[in-house]
């Protein structure tokens, strides 16, 4: 069970996440989370993006995620409003559905000298999954370690989203003998990591893990939906199968599984348009939670799993 007390603030690792939608042949802004960062939100209303142009732009031609650890003399366009929110580094995570490009989902992060996570692209190479980029906040040395570590199908968080091409969520990490670099994490802070497959246009390989600390946690609520036909029939929608939250700990039950349908709450909201959502309050959200993120993954032309997370 995650240790973040729900009615104890916490400062988050991810401070803003923005959904940017094409719209004739630039991306616009669908909606965010900014928190109280008004400014860059009034910011981000006014901004759009070819292909190619900026963070957003450079996710949908680059066809992969892509991290931004520092905006200053960068292709990042929003840099003044950032500076003044505090924001230092990014992360732009493309959803394409086959070739069609869907929406990038957007997520900023402050720096400082506690503020511990890590947003990790692992890529394919050589038939070994290496890390493409990172953002690590304050865990040095974790990071130095994920530089140096690779994985082969099946091994570890990022190999086993791999295998299964599926999304994982992974416990305990600096205990855990599944996570390979568990010494690392436990040092970090780190407790608990989420991993899911990024589907491109080309076929690479491409794997997005989230690891949360304790006392900067990405989320305190992951939950992973299964929808593919397999799992819920031909009726369609949506079952959880695997999530953990600071206030209910496990969520659960294989015995009475809890279910969404397409336009019903934010899950199905997800299901129903095939594009990520993030929103803050708003009717609908669980309770004890102030906001949401969901992800889909799109596998060989339908939407497979919807990934969440709440603050």
């Amino acid at each position: 069970m995650m240790d973040v007390a729900v009615d104890t603030p916490v400062k988050t690792f991810i401070q803003v996440s923005e959904v940017w939608v094409p719209r004739d042949g630039r991306l616009v802004l669908a909606e965010g989370d900014y928190g109280t960062l008004d400014a860059f939100a009034e910011a981000s209303r006014h901004a759009s993006f070819a292909k190619g142009e900026g963070l957003p732009g450079k996710a949908w031609a680059d066809q992969r995620p892509v991290v931004l650890k520092g905006f200053d003399g960068s292709y990042f366009k929003r840099i003044e409003a950032a500076a003044e929110a505090g924001l230092t580094s990014a992360v732009a995570i493309p959803v394409f559905d086959l070739d069609e490009l869907k929406a990038v989902l957007v997520v900023l992060c402050g720096d400082d000298d506690n503020r511990t996570g890590a947003i990790e692209i692992w890529r394919e190479s050589d038939d070994l999954l290496m890390l493409d980029d990172g953002y690590y906040g304050a865990a040095k040395h974790f990071e130095w370690i994920s530089q140096h570590t690779h994985f082969p199908r099946g091994q570890g968080l990022p190999g086993a989203v791999w295998a299964s091409l599926t999304p994982i969520l992974m416990r305990d990490l600096g205990s855990g003998y599944r996570f390979i670099r568990a010494d690392s994490a436990g040092k970090a802070g780190l407790t608990t990591g989420l991993g899911l497959p990024v589907p491109s246009p080309s076929g690479e390989t491409c794997v997005l893990t989230l690891l949360s600390a304790r006392g900067t946690p990405i989320a305190r609520r992951f939950e992973i939906w299964d929808a593919r036909p397999a799992r819920v029939g031909k009726t369609g929608g949506a079952e959880l199968i695997d999530g953990i939250c600071a206030r209910e700990g496990r969520l659960w039950d294989e015995d009475n599984p809890r279910k969404a349908a397409a336009w019903q709450g934010h899950i199905g909201r997800v299901l129903g348009t095939g594009l990520p959502l993030a929103e803050r309050g708003g009717p609908g959200l669980v309770a004890g939670y102030d906001s949401i993120v969901a992800l889909p993954v799109h596998l060989n032309g339908h939407l497979s799993h919807i990934v969440a997370w709440y603050c």
